[in-house]
């Protein structure tokens, strides 16, 4: 089964290692057909410490690092 991957912008950078992201989907409600924005936080691990409040980044699913992360840094998506 291929990892999946995320793109969100960077909420929190203040823990080692790690930044969190929130990612936003949309779509429409079944009933109202309206269109929905629902966002949800990831911790993912940032290994050199290079992403900061605001970034766009890409996420990709790993095995469990610690308690809350499941999630690795790909790449910055705005490069």
């Amino acid at each position: 089964m291929p990892k999946r991957i995320l793109t969100g912008t960077v909420t929190s950078d203040k823990n080692e290692q790690t930044i969190t992201v929130s990612v936003e989907r949309r779509f429409k409600h079944p009933l109202l057909q309206k269109t929905v924005r629902k966002s949800k936080k990831y911790r993912a691990h940032d290994a050199e410490n290079k992403f900061k409040v605001g970034d766009t980044v890409r996420i990709e699913e790993c095995a469990p690092i610690s308690k809350t992360k499941r999630w690795t840094v790909v790449i910055d998506a705005s490069a």
